[in-house]
């Protein structure tokens, strides 16, 4: 897919006013260098930075290594070895890679961090380490890289060092000639590299309580570099949020994307604020949701986040081991503020299809409510509290289905269930039953409801 829309470069306020966050962001950070890109459907509409590199500002084509943004790269050649026909997402690790203590995890659950295996390999830190061969480092991974039953979301970086193995198996060569064929050349992403290509910040370390840094020492990952081995840059990166966004250049097909992009697995508490799909960590702010991936290194920290539904996206890159460097969703806010997305122009459609015209409107859950559903075009529903909040989803049609693809009811099916007479009695939403009126005694409400609802009980 090739995005229609030409970039346009942000206004002169908007630029003065991302900069400004960003100078604040390095200084309080202390980030001997920062560099800043905002991404406006498919392009590099505006970057920044503070700090040298070499005496010098860096630039778009400075590169920086990207850590754990490595990740997603490595899940794209997964999901097109899926796309062929050469594994599936439900395969047990054992049917791709034997002899793993990993073997009855499988493909998805690695992919989506929900395999509770361990967030490092035995043995060194990896990250400081010589990087070990296939062979020795497989060798080391011992019962305790197990911390959970299958379908525990644990972070992992091991995990991707096995997708990678998988990857080179089925491809006959290394994880990163396959990376560089498959996905890198076809996006145009030619500084992003396995080793650094000059020009390339140094990986520095801070000292905690003085204005002083050190140099860190970059390791070759071995085995492990499918999990945090590239170098790229903001240009390159920039690409790669358009990609994220929808412009995959056919390296993966708009569905696949999509299902990368899906929630799978939860990261933290039922209010969640992370999750992550296939490869890709999603991030939820208020309404709205970020998709990407963060890295870090010893010497370089790394983000990339996308808004798919406003086609905009931030890259963020520092060498420096750790700090409070980067601004996060701020810099799209502040965006959001100067230059509001202006939608596309509603349109109407022909027809909507009867069954989902005597579908929409007022419903309710128990006395709770009201909420309403609402038909988008053709293939898309609405499922929303009014005036307050809520568990709101979007539901879309798969294979006659209707299956929930944000919010609390992600994945949730939504049926229209109708009585004998063909009207509709209710609608079932993962077993909550709602209404067209506040617990309707009709309606197969599990545990029943008064005889005589909403009448005063005697005495």
């Amino acid at each position: 897919m090739i995005a229609d829309d030409v970039p346009v470069p942000v206004r002169p306020d908007t630029a003065h006013a991302l900069l400004a966050r960003v100078a604040r962001a390095q200084v309080e950070g202390r980030a001997p260098s920062l560099l800043v890109g905002i991404v406006r459907d498919g392009g590099l509409v505006w970057s920044g930075a503070r700090g040298t590199v070499d005496g010098a500002p860096p630039t778009p084509d400075t590169q920086y290594r990207i850590g754990s943004i490595t990740k997603p790269f490595t899940a794209v050649l997964v999901m097109r070895l899926r796309d062929e026909g050469l594994l599936g997402l439900d395969d047990r690790v054992e049917q791709h890679v034997p002899d793993t203590v990993v073997g009855d995890r499988t493909v998805r659950e690695l992919l989506a961090h929900s395999g509770g295996l361990a967030a490092e390999p035995p043995g060194p830190w990896w990250e400081r380490s010589p990087g070990k061969d296939w062979p020795e480092l497989t060798g080391s991974f011992t019962p305790e890289l197990v911390l959970g039953p299958p379908g525990t979301f644990h972070y992992s970086n091991p995990g991707y060092a096995v997708l990678g193995q998988i990857v080179a198996r089925h491809r006959g060569r290394s994880w990163y000639q396959a990376l560089r064929e498959e996905v890198l050349l076809p996006l145009g992403m030619t500084r992003t590299s396995y080793d650094a290509a000059a020009p390339a910040a140094p990986g520095l370390a801070v000292h905690p309580f003085a204005d002083v840094t050190m140099p860190e020492v970059v390791q070759d990952l071995g085995a492990m570099a499918p999990a945090g081995q590239l170098w790229s840059t903001l240009s390159d990166l920039a690409r790669w949020a358009a990609f994220i966004a929808g412009d995959t250049a056919d390296v993966l097909s708009s569905d696949t994307l999509a299902e990368m992009r899906r929630t799978h697995v939860i990261a933290d508490d039922p209010a969640w604020q992370s999750a992550y799909g296939l490869g890709l960590q999603v991030l939820r702010f208020g309404r709205r949701e970020l998709v990407g991936h963060g890295g870090s290194v010893p010497g370089y920290l790394a983000f990339v986040a996308v808004d798919v539904e406003r086609r905009t996206g931030l890259v963020e890159l520092a060498n420096a081991t750790t700090g409070a460097v980067f601004s996060g969703h701020e810099l799209l806010e502040i965006l959001e503020r100067h230059e509001p997305h202006v939608p596309p122009a509603w349109e109407a459609v022909e027809q909507v299809p009867a069954e989902l015209l005597d579908a929409v409107g007022v419903w309710h859950w128990g006395p709770s409510g009201p909420y309403v559903l609402r038909v988008h075009g053709t293939d898309e529903l609405e499922f929303s509290p009014v005036g307050a909040a809520g568990r709101a989803s979007r539901f879309v049609n798969q294979d006659g289905q209707w299956i929930g693809t944000a919010g609390y009811w992600r994945g949730e099916r939504l049926r229209v269930v109708r009585g004998a007479d063909g009207s509709v009695s209710h609608l079932d939403l993962g077993t909550f039953v709602f209404t067209r009126r506040p617990y309707d005694p009709s309606a197969p409400i599990p545990g029943g409801v008064s005889p005589s609802p909403w009448e005063r009980p005697p005495g």
